[in-house]
């Protein structure tokens, strides 16, 4: 497998050197392994906290900057990253309002995090959690007890973000991030298995001509393969999945997520086919977005998540946002 990078040793490091020639506006410490906004930290705000293993660009590097996280800590890739790297992190955005860690449900960054906040607030440090569990596909994987964490990950950061920049106490960031959770579900689907740098070869067998329905961000298998099949029968499938588990109430937000391989105009067809399904099931989308932001490096496929959301999540997710991976409003 060919691939843009010098030795995988040092695929993760290079990545960061790069984002911070990129992105000044971004303290990228590339020993440590933590990305800060740079004017971090932010007087009577609450900081936000996220990461874990590389390879699922932009998501979380990407997504530090006003309106969203205040610090990420990458590990290597689909590593956790480990507990000193979060004490860094907390300490380094904390202004006496606390911190608020968003965590995706896997075991090792469930249990580094919370080693992290134990560190951190023998620090003096206030710390809270959240803990994002938005894949309906299985229960218990290879990497987690209990759903994976995936796209909601994103409206997390995105809304806890824009409710910690405008002032917000860290119990309610911290209730609002739960809210989020509690009200977004997510399903996924492989066409192509991934490549990680250090093997150089597929991470899982996924014949010609087949697809993985409700696999994981890491390859992980989901709930069956089957010949492939069009894009309006993966919309069927996956839009069917989180509704059966979801049953909004609310107008959605609706996120057509790649998993790093697929074009752009793939996507927004999925996108079309999507918007068709949640019509027919009478379900109103209320924002969409569309594009790779939880990816699983080279792997072809998609994933759906949506979140019923009120007007008080509406006006949080078009509140103005400036990172490297999503901004708008400013």
């Amino acid at each position: 497998m060919k691939m843009l990078i010098n030795v995988p040793e040092t695929v993760v490091a290079d990545a960061l050197r790069g984002m911070a020639a990129a992105h000044p506006e971004l303290v990228v410490d590339v020993d440590n392994r933590v990305i800060v906004r740079r004017d971090a930290p932010v007087a009577g705000k609450v900081g936000l906290v996220s990461g874990g293993g590389s390879g699922h660009e932009p998501l979380h590097g990407g997504f530090v900057g006003p309106g969203m996280l205040d610090a990420a800590c990458p590990g290597e890739i689909f590593t956790s990253p480990v507990p000193d790297q979060m004490v860094r992190a907390a300490a380094a955005v904390d202004s006496g309002e606390g911190v608020l860690f968003v965590v995706k449900n896997y075991t090792g960054d469930v249990l580094n995090f919370q080693m992290a906040a134990e560190l951190a607030e023998d620090e003096g440090v206030r710390v809270d959690s959240v803990l994002v569990n938005d894949d309906v596909a299985v229960t218990d994987s290879l990497f987690t007890a209990g759903r994976r964490g995936t796209g909601a990950t994103l409206f997390v950061e995105k809304i806890a973000g824009a409710a910690a920049e405008e002032g917000a106490p860290l119990d309610r960031v911290a209730a609002l991030a739960r809210r989020v959770v509690d009200s977004s579900r997510s399903f996924g689907v492989a066409l192509s298995p991934c490549t990680t740098p250090a093997k150089g070869g597929p991470t899982f067998d996924l014949p010609a001509g087949e697809l993985e329905l409700g696999v994981g961000i890491h390859g992980e298998p989901g709930r069956e393969r089957r010949p492939m099949m069009t894009a309006g029968e993966i919309a069927d499938y996956a839009v069917d999945a989180v509704l059966a588990d979801l049953r909004p109430r609310q107008p959605v937000l609706a996120l057509v997520n790649g998993m790093g391989g697929t074009p752009l105009a793939e996507l927004y067809g999925f996108g079309g086919e999507v918007h068709r399904v949640l019509a027919e099931r009478g379900v109103p989308v209320a924002r969409t977005l569309v594009g790779n932001y939880v990816t699983s490096l080279d792997m072809a496929g998609c994933s759906v998540t949506l979140c019923q959301a009120d007007e008080e999540l509406l006006r949080l997710w078009d509140a103005p946002v400036q990172t490297a991976g999503l901004r708008w409003g400013r």
